[in-house]
This record gives C-alpha cells, sequence and structure tokens, in this order.
C-alpha cells in the first residue's frame, strides 16, 4: 500500500501489544486475505514495540536466507553476518533464539515453507528446545489462507505451539469510512462502501475528488488496472481449479443462494459444489446464513450461499459477466446501460448489511442476538430476539430518506409479517433503519444513519 494506509485496527494493536507485555513466549499466527492490511498492521506494531521484520519472498532456500540474513544484519549492526550469510534454517534460528527478546516478524511465511518444506517441523524443534524457553515473541504471517490453516491443522508440526491466532478481516462500514473525506454524505459512503468494500488497498485507489462513475471507469473496468485484475490474481493464488470456483461465484452473485440453485445455473454435480463452496467458505469469500430463528442453525435447511466480500459482489456482478464491453473498450456503454441503472439498487441490498450491523453494537439493544429471516413468500431484513427479557425486534432497512407517510406503510407491513414469525410468543417492537426521518410515529422507533 502506498500513500498514509494505516486506518483503525485498535483492538489488534492492543491486543498484539498486550500479549508483548505479559513476557510470556508467543507464537503467534496472523492470516487473512490479501490486501486485508497485515503488514500494515505489523509495521505500526514495531513502531511501538521494536523489533525484527522478515519479509519471506517466492525465492529459493538460498536467496531466502541471503536477503534475512542481510535484514538481521542490518538490524543488529552485525558486519560478520553481513559477509557470511546464514547457509540453513538451524543457523537462522539459532542466531535469533541467542538474541534478547524483541518481536520477531516473519512476513508471508508461506513462502518459506514453498522454498523449504521442513521450516514447520525444524521451527517446531527451535520453539520447544529454545525459543519457548526464552520467552520469545514470534508472529507468522501469511496471505494464503489456505497454507495458513493448515500450519494450524493437527497434522502440522506447529500445531499445540501456536499461542494464539488472528484471522485480520476486512473492515466494517464505519472503519471503512476513516478512507473516505469527512465531509462525503451518509448516502455516498454507503455507495463507495457498496463497491469497495472494507479492504483498505481498495479503498486507497479511488479518488474521492471524483464522481463514483469516473472511478469505476477509470479504476476498474479497464483491463490493466489493480482493481480489475485482483479478483483474478487472488482466486488463482489460491485456488488449483480456479474456472469451478469462478462459476460458483458467478452464480451466487446472479442471486442463486440456495444449493440446488448453484448446482442448476453452473452444471456441477451437487458433490462437487458443495466441496467448492466449503473452500470458498474457508476463503472468507462466501458465507452461509440461516433465519436468526433456526434453532439447529448448521442442520438448517433453510441455509443460502452469499458472497462475503462487497468488491467481489461488485465484480462478479457488474465487470465478469459483462467482459465482452471491456474486450471491446466501450467502457462507457457499460456504464449506462448495466453499472449505473442499477448501482443504488446494488448498494440497497449492502445498506441492508451496513444497517444489520450498526444495529447490532448499538449498546441500546445489547442484549438482543441479530440476524435475518426469510421463508417462502416473506423476508424481514432485521430481526432481534432477546430471550432474557421476552422481547423480539423487527425491522426494515430503506436505502432513502422516509416521510411520515412511507414509514406508516412499513409499520403496517412489519405487522403483517410478524404474524409468521410465530417460533417466539414474545414483546413485539418494530425498528426501521434508513438515511434520514425527521418526525415521529406511535409504536415504532425510526433510526437513521444520516
Amino acid at each position: 500500500m502506498n500513500k498514509s494506509s494505516f486506518k483503525n485496527r485498535v483492538k489488534e494493536l492492543e491486543f498484539l501489544s498486550e500479549c508483548y507485555q505479559k513476557g510470556s513466549p508467543k507464537l503467534i499466527i496472523l492470516y487473512g486475505r490479501r490486501r486485508v492490511g497485515k503488514t500494515e498492521l505489523l509495521r505500526e506494531f514495531l513502531k511501538k514495540h521494536k523489533g525484527i521484520y522478515l519479509l519471506a519472498r517466492q525465492e529459493s532456500e538460498t536467496e531466502q536466507l541471503k536477503k534475512m540474513s542481510s535484514q538481521i544484519a542490518e538490524f543488529y549492526g552485525d558486519k560478520v553476518l553481513t559477509i557470511n550469510p546464514f547457509q540453513n534454517w538451524d543457523a537462522f534460528f539459532i542466531y535469533l533464539a541467542e538474541k534478547p527478546r524483541i518481536p520477531i516478524v516473519i512476513d508471508e511465511f508461506p513462502y518459506m515453507v514453498e522454498a523449504s518444506k521442513n521450516i514447520p517441523s525444524i521451527l517446531q524443534d527451535y520453539w520447544d528446545n529454545s525459543f519457548s524457553k526464552k520467552n520469545s515473541f514470534i508472529i507468522l504471517c501469511g496471505s494464503s489462507i489456505q497454507m495458513m490453516e493448515n500450519l494450524l491443522g493437527k497434522k502440522s508440526p506447529i500445531y499445540g505451539r501456536r499461542t494464539e491466532q488472528i484471522l485480520l478481516e476486512p473492515l466494517k462500514f464505519r472503519d471503512a469510512c476513516l478512507f473516505l473525506p469527512k465531509k462525503m454524505s451518509i448516502k455516498e459512503r454507503v455507495l463507495y462502501f457498496s463497491i469497495l468494500g472494507g479492504m483498505p488497498a481498495y479503498l486507497l485507489e479511488f479518488d474521492y475528488k471524483k464522481s463514483i462513475k469516473e472511478n469505476i471507469a477509470e479504476n476498474i473496468i479497464r483491463k490493466n488496472k489493480f482493481l480489475y485484475q485482483d479478483v483474478l490474481f487472488s482466486l488463482r493464488e489460491e485456488l488449483n481449479e480456479p474456472r469451478n470456483y469462478f462459476s460458483i461465484l458467478y452464480a451466487i452473485a446472479k442471486g442463486n443462494t440456495k444449493l440446488g440453485e448453484i448446482v442448476n445455473d453452473t452444471g456441477l454435480e451437487k458433490s462437487f459444489v458443495t466441496k467448492y463452496i466449503s473452500v470458498l467458505i474457508g476463503l472468507q469469500l462466501v458465507e452461509r446464513r440461516v433465519p436468526i430463528t433456526e434453532k439447529n442453525r448448521t442442520k438448517s435447511r433453510k441455509g443460502i450461499y452469499l458472497l462475503k466480500d462487497n468488491f467481489f459482489k461488485f465484480w462478479f456482478k457488474f465487470v465478469f459477466e459483462n467482459q465482452e464491453y471491456i474486450e471491446q473498450e466501450k467502457q462507457e456503454k457499460l456504464l449506462d446501460e448495466k453499472i449505473m441503472p442499477e448501482i443504488h439498487g446494488f448498494a440497497g441490498r449492502i445498506f441492508e448489511d451496513v444497517a444489520l450491523s450498526e444495529i447490532s453494537v448499538n449498546k441500546k439493544y445489547k442484549d438482543y442476538f441479530f440476524g435475518r429471516w426469510w421463508d417462502r413468500e416473506y423476508e424481514v431484513d432485521i430481526v432481534g430476539v432477546d430471550r432474557k427479557n421476552k422481547k423480539i425486534l423487527i425491522g426494515e432497512v430503506k436505502f432513502k430518506k422516509l416521510n411520515e407517510k412511507e414509514v406508516q406503510e412499513i409499520k403496517s407491513h412489519l405487522k403483517e409479517i410478524v404474524q409468521r414469525i410465530n417460533t417466539f410468543t414474545f414483546e413485539e417492537h418494530f425498528l426501521i433503519v434508513c438515511l434520514g426521518y425527521d418526525g415521529k410515529v406511535d409504536g415504532i422507533e425510526v433510526v437513521s444513519l444520516e
């Protein structure tokens, strides 16, 4: 990332600092998707707690050792190590184990493992016999979610040695807004968030002095641009059979959210679709949702699958299915015919998730567990259940400013729907979340995110 890219991540920084200050041995696994801000987080941590930052690269074992020898020699001012780099990983770990306790960060650790398959076993040996006894503090970081999760598995030599693990996820709406101009309206913020999501690297690509249309034209729907290429790059780096995964992601982006619908749309066998979806869930690209009222959520037949990342939603809906426009350099036509007419509706669906997230962390509703609810005919944007106090909160989300008549109509609609949610015999309350509303209507609470 360029520019001033570090924003927020307060909880993660505090957690790492607390772990370090305890003085006990720590082997921390930090992982997450590319562009999510792992490296920036680690660099920010090392500004406060001076330590060694080592970046592995996709190169041979010999070149890795030379590069890391140089980095360590520079940190310690070791001229001998500069002239005589480590010849093997045993020498590397022995050297670090003999030094006083400081944070040791190895970024892109999977690249080390690619070059030297025995690295996890060597690290296990030195952790058991040296690092853990000297209260060392080591962070292993990686972007390959599959490989990093394999390191956490029972078959890995490191299994049982890690003391903490952190899956760094994309920023929530409020934190993503830190990348946007302070004077920007809530509506514009939602529009940008619906396109770029919570990936810091993506949020840094747009020029917010320009319009949304200009930004999409200049930064997404041109083949040589980072935002056009990154979805392809990310999937091809993680997956062995990207073509089938692309088909599944595209099917979900088109609105095929049930397993049977995805099978029919892709033409793939159900067993393959189930396996591929499981992988996509592990990669934080797809999520499974069930109605909040379901008792056995894992086995519920009402589960649906949705794309988890906003930018992937945008890319598969507007870019992937319209590549002929881009191939023939008809970007303006693509914008005018396909993207801009639908962008408001697209953002409206993202706003439902934003509203649900905002209400979930509102202290006023701290006793509620929130989610969605649907059956074959109806869908409710927000349902909160307070089992302790026997209350149920039914809400609807509107990506616009409302007038009194519209609020009354929504209230009537919610009263009709609540009769169908008969799982609970709780006291009923009604809620609307919208961009703005100035009046009051009895029996319903209107929350404006303006």
